[in-house]
């Protein structure tokens, strides 16, 4: 399935209609709350999680601040608790080094199916 078929109508890991991730902050690679992908994407942003401290603090020793605002891409910088569309491999990384925050299930992409097991998301799935 190529990038565009992908959006047409978004489904996410469930195989059910892609639901919005965040709107306070706005996430997604498109900035319209949604971890919807396309051929620009090359992050691969379709893990809805929810960041924890551990993770942030991961991801900064990475190379990727994402508590620091940069308004030039509209980001508004991260705090523990708010919901952002993630790399599925980042999401991965931090799996293997038992940081990977927890998911929305109904807000993943199912292109993060080509990263992450979906046992493993399911482990991780935010309790209501």
């Amino acid at each position: 399935m190529n990038p565009d078929e992908l959006n047409q109508h978004p489904k996410n890991v469930l195989g059910t209609p892609l639901q919005t991730c965040c709107t306070n902050p706005m996430t997604g690679f498109y900035r319209t709350g949604c971890c919807e992908t396309g051929p620009d994407d090359r992050g691969v942003h379709v893990v809805c999680a929810q960041v924890t401290p551990a993770f942030l603090n991961y991801t900064q020793a990475q190379g990727n601040d994402l508590t620091t605002p940069a308004p030039q891409f509209n980001f508004p910088g991260l705090k523990p608790g708010d919901r952002w569309c993630l790399c599925a491999s980042r999401w991965q990384e931090a799996l293997e080094m038992g940081v990977a925050p927890p998911v929305i299930l109904e807000s993943t992409h199912i292109a993060a199916l080509n990263y992450v097991a979906l046992e493993d998301l399911k482990q991780h799935a935010l309790k209501p």
